[in-house]
């Protein structure tokens, strides 16, 4: 029971309360002497064009630091921060900003850590069982142990994004699109349930000063909570982070394929939670928006509620993988500015590797390479527009919609990169966000 012990503590002070947190749970008291130690944060999706997504999407770099000074203080002289932020696999000016910008490179001159930008380093491949493998970060199998430290958020495809669901962030391109599998049972969820198997030991620290509902990206809503969750067990911590997130945790498939392989309950009885109780801090944090589904049209609630009608573009489903998952939201965007008024002419957008056209539609956008390739034969189809691509080209997002009748702006697409600040301007005048919490001085 010792290592399925959770801490639950509620941030108030800088480093002490971080300290409080590890120390309740024993957290690094399985930690080798002069161990290589790799830390995980969740950086997720950087952008220099505009203020960088923050609050509840990404890890705090006020925890960053406190746990660095908390094993420096265990004599370890070897720590390596890694993240495999969401850009171009050429792109390493943006995973550099990223980490000057959050203060890496200080706690680098101040504590000798060093930073990895994991897509510029080599990769393992790593048999999972049950006929799947993966390629990991080279750096991370190699360490001693591993400090996990993700936002406490929920997910659109995984419902809730903790622990477990933050390893991903360590595997190349090619597996983080095999996760998004379109087998029903090796889907995405069977594969996350998985990323921590072949880890060096893990001790989880979730960061939940900032929470984020609608995850897992800036398009969602940030909440001050002032939360830290901590286990030497990974899985305890995730299963104890979901029902503080509001989420039953038999409900999250991912942690329900983990608790399986441990021979493990998912109802938190082998599990010994300290600090503070969970019904005492827990908050229900929506993990999706809803849809609406009617006739003429289907879409997110809040684009039907602008009374937009004729387009039909059904809920994306777990077999999107991240590249196309972080265009979908900008081409809805795009649609919501798009419409004048007039309805559209029975037009379908597909995406995904799953779906497939519905008989009737004048116009089937099929975008993305898979979904060109289930569909492009399909009899179904009245006029295929198809977007190629893996992901695809946004250029030729904008001539697909055009073609269809939905004339979005060009604009849109070209400063994509500063899409992030227009979520984040709600939050400027609120004295709870805090900047600070993202430097190091």
């Amino acid at each position: 029971m010792a290592d399925n012990r959770v801490s639950i503590v509620r941030y108030e002070t800088p480093y002490e309360s971080v300290k409080k947190a590890v120390d309740l749970c024993g957290g690094l008291d399985h930690l080798p002497a002069k161990a290589k130690v790799f830390i995980k944060p969740n950086i997720v999706f950087w952008t220099k064009a505009c203020e960088f997504p923050k609050w509840g999407v990404i890890t705090t770099s006020r925890v960053m630091a406190d746990m660095i000074r908390l094993l420096k203080d265990r004599g370890i002289d070897d720590i390596t921060i890694g993240e495999g932020i969401v850009s171009d696999p050429k792109d390493k000016e943006t995973p550099a900003h990223a980490f000057e910008t959050l203060g890496y490179n200080k706690l680098g001159q101040k504590y000798g850590v060093k930073t990895v930008a994991i897509m510029e380093r080599p990769f393992e491949e790593v048999d999972l069982g049950d006929g799947i493998s993966l390629k990991f970060n080279t750096d991370i199998l190699n360490s001693d142990f591993v400090v996990d430290l993700p936002p406490m958020k929920t997910h659109n495809q995984t419902v809730v994004s903790l622990g477990i669901k933050n390893l991903k962030g360590t595997i190349d391109i090619p597996s983080r699109k095999k996760c998004h599998s379109a087998d029903p049972e090796k889907n995405l969820h069977f594969h996350v349930a998985r990323l921590a198997d072949k880890m060096p030991p893990v001790f989880t620290l979730i960061d939940g000063i900032y929470t984020l509902e609608r995850g897992p990206a800036f398009d969602g809503k940030m909440h001050r909570s002032n939360l830290l969750v901590a286990s030497p067990d990974i899985l305890s911590a995730d299963l104890v982070g979901s029902r503080l997130l509001g989420h039953d945790p038999s409900e999250v498939s991912h942690l329900v394929y983990a608790a399986q392989n441990r021979g493990r309950p998912t109802d938190l009885s082998d599990v010994e939670v300290v600090g503070e109780k969970i019904e005492d801090v827990a908050s229900y944090h929506q993990n999706d928006v809803s849809y609406c589904q009617e006739e003429t049209r289907e879409m997110p609630v809040p684009l039907a509620r602008q009374g937009i009608d004729g387009i039909f573009y059904r809920k994306f489903d777990d077999t999107m993988c991240t590249y196309c998952s972080g265009l979908n939201g900008l081409v809805l965007t795009a649609i919501r500015y798009a419409w004048n008024g007039d309805p559209w002419d029975n037009v379908e957008v597909l995406t995904g590797k799953s779906m497939e056209p519905t008989p009737g539609m004048k116009a089937t956008i099929l975008l993305g390479q898979c979904m060109y390739k289930k569909n492009k034969d399909h009899p179904d189809i009245q006029k295929m527009i198809a977007v190629k691509g893996c992901p695809p080209n946004p250029k030729n997002v904008v001539k697909a919609l055009h073609e269809a009748g939905i004339e979005v702006d060009p604009n849109l697409f070209e400063q994509a990169a500063s899409l992030p600040g227009f979520f984040m301007a709600k939050y400027q005048d609120r004295p709870e966000f805090e900047e600070s919490f993202f430097r190091v001085e």
